[in-house]
C-alpha cells in the first residue's frame, strides 16, 4: 500500500540535541531586549527608567534600599504610574 506524496509526508522527526543546538544559538545571537532604559533626571547618579509604555518612573531610586533603579526588574504601575525597583 502506498501512501500519497503531501505536506505530511514531507514532516520528519528532528532529533532533541539539534533542536537544543538551533535554541542555544538563537538566544546567544539575539539582541538585547532594551524595553526599558535610564534617561537624565535631577541626580545623575540615580536616573529614572522609561518603560516599553513611554512611561517614566514615578521614583528615581529604589523605595527598598534607595539604591539606583533596576531596569531587568518590572515596574509595579500605582494609579497607572509606573514605579521602578531595584
Amino acid at each position: 500500500m502506498s501512501h500519497p506524496a503531501g505536506p505530511a509526508s514531507l514532516l520528519r522527526p528532528v532529533p532533541a540535541s539539534r533542536l537544543a543546538l538551533a535554541a542555544a544559538l538563537m538566544l546567544a545571537l539575539a539582541p538585547a531586549a532594551r524595553a526599558q532604559h535610564y534617561v537624565a533626571s535631577g541626580d545623575t547618579a540615580r536616573p529614572r527608567l522609561r518603560f516599553a509604555d513611554s512611561l517614566t518612573s514615578v521614583n528615581d531610586r529604589c523605595v527598598v534600599t534607595h539604591n539606583k533603579l533596576n531596569p531587568q526588574i518590572a515596574p509595579l504601575y500605582v494609579n497607572g504610574k509606573p514605579v521602578g525597583f531595584c
